[in-house]
């Protein structure tokens, strides 16, 4: 478990469970697609390898890619409005919430998991529609940093930051020949970093962010 993963005593036995389940479902899916590849891979394999019945499955994924997808992004959203939560209150939101951002989607995924990632059209596709689980969790966090927990604002500004989000990713993975191929020859990104990339694209709602700001006025002095 993570720093930013709520603990077993927070949560009840169903919801313990559920969670363990969508845990091993997603590690099953994203070994299984690494030994065999994701087009060989079944929902069917997938499910029996944790323990669960297809039809459970269904109540967790829509599709074998989803689950895939999951294994390297699961936790991403909630790691998101955590540490945003933990940044210091008087902190400029807008460099709260680019800062934030970035940090979180550095380093993830890797390895072999993004060789797959990239070269896999669907996987490639689940990756950037990814970006809107981290919608709902930085709306609410943003609602408290503004202090306005019911806040239409909260809910545009977090959405802005997730279309941001997804067209920085859309620059970084490119389809093949679109961008640049790794040694390996089969990795295909730009060649400009992703911290960069996201960095960039979060920047052009810099002005929006620090017009939501309540202490502004405040930093401006």
């Amino acid at each position: 478990m993570t720093a930013h993963e709520p603990s077993n005593n927070q949560l009840g036995l169903r919801e313990r469970k559920k969670l363990a389940t969508h845990e091993a479902l997603r590690a099953a899916a994203l070994r299984l697609a690494l030994e065999h590849g994701p087009d060989n891979v079944r929902v069917n394999d997938i499910a029996d390898a944790a323990g669960v019945s297809p039809r459970t499955y269904n109540n967790y994924f829509s599709s074998r890619e989803q689950a895939i997808v999951a294994a390297v992004t699961a936790e991403r959203s909630l790691r998101i409005a955590t540490v945003l939560r933990n940044r210091p209150a008087t902190e400029p939101l807008a460099t709260a919430v680019i800062d934030t951002v970035v940090e979180q989607y550095i380093g993830e995924p890797a390895g072999d998991a993004l060789t797959m990632i990239t070269t896999t059209p669907r996987l490639r596709t689940e990756f950037i529609d990814a970006v809107a689980t981290i919608q709902p969790p930085l709306a609410a966090a943003i609602a408290e940093r503004i202090g306005q927990t019911d806040s239409l604002i909260a809910d545009v500004l977090a959405a802005a930051v997730a279309a941001a989000v997804r067209v920085a990713l859309q620059h970084w993975v490119q389809p093949p020949g679109e961008g640049m191929l790794s040694d390996n020859g089969f990795i295909v990104v730009t060649d400009q970093p992703l911290s960069g990339l996201l960095r960039d694209a979060l920047e052009c709602l810099a002005p929006v962010l620090q017009a939501a700001d309540p202490h502004r006025d405040r930093q401006s002095q």
